[in-house]
């Protein structure tokens, strides 16, 4: 993806929390769209290999979760963490993180990351299919920044962490502000 290019239009199946079911799990399957998450708004979207994974889960996600008021601040409405993993799995780790800033959003087929050309394989790890780490800035489904890291490939044997580092969309977000048009 590149700056101008429109995201794709993918159907996430995600669980949410149904106050009117009783029992031990209380959710209802609910499709969101690529509208329902990105029209109308200005997000920060960024994708890593998997949930609780130790980059993504030390450094990664907990990096964005403490930088949105920064974010927000610079005109971001939304931060959004997606991943190749379903929406069990998803909803634990975002639980497990005590997570208030960042929405997750489940890929679990991998549909909207080999739409944006960020599907690699991890078959080295065991991983099967997940997505190359990415970063986004997108403004009504149309993608202002694109921050990716570098040497993307199947089975690669590192794990670069950088350009996608919440600091370093922050650092693009305070630059992009400086140049506006006052």
């Amino acid at each position: 993806m590149t700056p101008g290019s429109k995201l794709p239009d993918v159907t996430f199946r995600t669980r949410v929390r149904d106050a009117s079911l009783d029992g031990p799990n209380p959710f209802r399957w609910q499709d969101m769209t690529t509208a329902d998450y990105f029209a109308g708004k200005r997000v920060v979207l960024f994708s890593l290999p998997g949930a609780f994974t130790p980059t993504c889960s030390t450094y990664q996600l907990p990096g964005f979760e403490k930088s949105f008021g920064k974010m927000q601040d610079l005109g971001i409405d939304a931060i959004y963490c997606l991943s190749v993993n379903d929406s069990f799995v998803m909803n634990q780790w975002a639980k497990a993180q005590d997570l208030q800033n960042v929405t997750v959003i489940p890929d679990g087929s991998a549909e909207f990351t080999d739409r944006v050309g960020m599907l690699v394989r991890k078959d080295n790890l065991g991983f099967g299919p997940r997505s190359w780490r990415y970063a986004a800035v997108i403004d009504d489904g149309v993608v202002e920044a694109w921050f990716e890291e570098p040497g993307r490939c199947d089975d690669c044997d590192e794990d670069p962490y950088g350009a996608t580092a919440p600091e370093a969309v922050l650092a693009w977000l305070q630059t992009a502000r400086v140049s506006e048009p006052a």
